[in-house]
């Protein structure tokens, strides 16, 4: 653990000396975005009510950066499509660059499109809590602004009633020994980020914000949740 938080301090050093030199967007609080073009397009237009195959369901989640929970998704069965975005926030087709200015109101999210025969949504939500800090607000370690808030959209009354009763029973067991801070909203709008943020860390594993910020975390589910990855 030690060795880990030393090295996450070198990198958030190194990303702080970027920003000093011009090599970085104007937040220094978006630490992922060193390793980006300069050239973004603009993320796509809302695609909330994109038709998806008969039988699957969709689930809207933000957690911090989303190229880490991105990645977690992606291994499990079930999950057809995991795709990166921007929701609830005020404007339409935000940039990433605005959204780093933590101005916008969006947070980073991913949507997830999944096969409720082979995985429901209260697994997708259950494990979501567990694979970050829902105590922490508005905020994933060192990535801090409200664009890394925890939050579930949720896309029906069904899933707003679970995610509550999925927060409350983590709350009453004292599960992470602080409150909750978890946003349960309605999905309103879900613009998908510019392509590079598509599937990220498998496209660049080897990328320093993804070796040591992200493998970690995909290792750690890895053995956890084993006998729930795809084969």
């Amino acid at each position: 653990m030690a060795f880990y938080s030393f090295l996450k301090q070198l990198i958030i050093i190194f990303f702080s000396l970027l920003l000093s030199w011009g090599c970085m967007p104007s937040n220094a609080n978006c630490v992922n975005s060193a390793s980006l073009p300069t050239d973004h397009p603009k993320a796509k237009t809302n695609n909330m009510n994109t038709a998806i195959s008969s039988g699957l369901e969709q689930a809207t989640f933000g957690g911090g950066c989303f190229w880490c929970i991105e990645a977690i998704f992606l291994m499990l069965e079930g999950i057809e499509k995991v795709e990166s975005g921007y929701s609830g926030g005020a404007s339409a087709n935000p940039s990433y660059e605005a959204i780093c200015t933590g101005t916008t109101g969006h947070a980073e999210v991913i949507q997830i499109t999944y096969d409720p025969k082979k995985i429901t949504f209260k697994d997708l939500v259950s494990i979501f809590f567990e694979i970050h800090d829902p105590t922490q607000l508005n905020r994933q370690g060192a990535d801090v602004g409200t664009q890394y808030r925890s939050v579930v959209f949720y896309h029906n009354a069904e899933q707003k009633t679970i995610t509550e009763n999925v927060k409350a029973d983590l709350q009453t067991q004292n599960t992470f020994g602080k409150p909750i801070v978890t946003e349960i909203s309605p999905l309103k709008a879900f613009y998908k980020a510019e392509d590079y943020h598509q599937n990220y860390y498998n496209r660049n594993p080897n990328q320093g914000y993804c070796s040591y910020v992200i493998s970690p975390k995909v290792q750690k589910f890895k053995k956890a949740y084993n006998d729930k990855l795809k084969k």
